[in-house]
């Protein structure tokens, strides 16, 4: 058995952890693994595939990024291809990555990414390649499992950082808002400013109205509090208006969101008075060394996969539905993307601690 690993979308604390345990425990069994460079750039000529042994994984576990990298423009059904006079012309490539995985040996593909990965992995399958996915993205917004790695390690960064602004905003009597991932799901924003004690969390899936906004802080400086900490998601958008947009994106990106911060920071200043900065977090939330809770679920998502594999369960995706790890077939996980509950416990109990969600 040859099997392949690839890492495709924006990267994520843990996706090493997930290449080493799925190779160990694929030379466990007495395979070869292959690890394809920069999502499926490897395979199209664009990058490399390499062999992955002990000597390759050794060390990495703890180690942010991914060894083989990663990219969110590589998908092989519409892949970017740059003409003479320097525009992209985007191609449908898929054939022939089939055919070079074919003439590579390869048995099968373990695709590591998020929504996108998993809907090029799906189309794949329906080609006839021998796929199982393992579901990574730090905005946890993927169905069919209870938790991806990389979130709880995004949770942290962003929890340590309303940590530190509480301390400069209480000294200034300020309002700071703070940005966050999340296009379509505010799951990053809720859990780190749920955890950080924020006073106003906005989220994709409540629309919020700036009157509320600016009375929950009105309403703290009456009662003797002058300081704010406001955590947005970066898709959080006004009632009857639209998430807030930054620039162009490259060929094969989706719209690149952002600026809400900004934008939120100027109007809360000119409603209330009160003197407002803004800070967009960003890529820290991507970086760095996984959480202890995401080497764990990485690497059951590693070994899964490969047992998924050696079971056949082609096109289905590892999952955790605590207690244990499961598969669910990639379909399902993509039926339609997870969004906060907002029904959920932890809404209700921000709510009940006073949190605003601008509603």
């Amino acid at each position: 058995m040859r099997i392949a690993i690839s890492t495709g979308g924006g990267d994520a604390p843990g996706l090493n952890a997930v290449i080493r345990a799925a190779v160990l425990t694929a030379i466990d069994r007495g395979w070869h693994v292959l690890g394809i460079k920069k999502g499926y750039a490897g395979l199209l000529g664009d990058d490399e595939v390499i062999p992955l042994t002990r000597d390759e994984v050794r060390g990495i576990g703890h180690l942010g990024g991914t060894i083989l990298r990663t990219t969110n423009r590589g998908n092989p059904f519409s892949y970017p291809v740059r003409q003479p006079d320097g525009s992209f012309v985007e191609m449908d490539r898929s054939d022939e990555l089939l055919e070079n995985a074919r003439n590579l040996g390869i048995n099968a593909l373990i695709s590591i990414g998020g929504d996108g990965s998993l809907a090029i992995a799906q189309k794949l399958a329906t080609k006839g390649m021998r796929v199982v996915c393992v579901p990574k993205t730090i905005d946890n917004d993927v169905s069919g499992t209870l938790s991806t790695f990389g979130f709880d390690t995004a949770v942290n960064t962003a929890m340590e950082a309303i940590d530190k602004l509480h301390t400069t905003a209480e000294s200034h009597d300020r309002v700071i808002v703070m940005e966050v991932m999340g296009r379509h799901a505010g799951f990053i924003a809720l859990h780190s400013g749920v955890a950080g004690a924020a006073h106003v969390i906005l989220i994709p899936e409540i629309p919020y109205d700036l009157s509320v906004v600016c009375e929950a802080i009105m309403t703290r400086e009456r009662r003797g509090r002058f300081f704010d900490v406001v955590v947005a998601a970066e898709g959080a958008y006004p009632k009857g208006g639209t998430e807030s947009v930054m620039g162009d994106s490259m060929p094969g990106q989706s719209r690149r969101l952002g600026g809400i911060a900004e934008r939120l920071a100027q109007q809360i200043q000119e409603k209330t008075g009160k003197e407002c900065r803004s800070l967009v977090l960003g890529h820290l939330q991507r970086g760095g060394m996984p959480t202890g809770y995401d080497r764990l679920l990485a690497t059951r998502f590693g070994g899964a996969a490969v047992q998924a594999v050696e079971d056949g369960k082609w096109g289905h995706m590892v999952a955790l539905q605590s207690p244990n790890i499961v598969t669910v077939p990639i379909e399902e996980a993509l039926r339609q993307p997870k969004k906060v509950d907002l029904g959920h416990d932890l809404v209700r109990t921000a709510r009940r601690l006073g949190i605003s969600f601008g509603d």
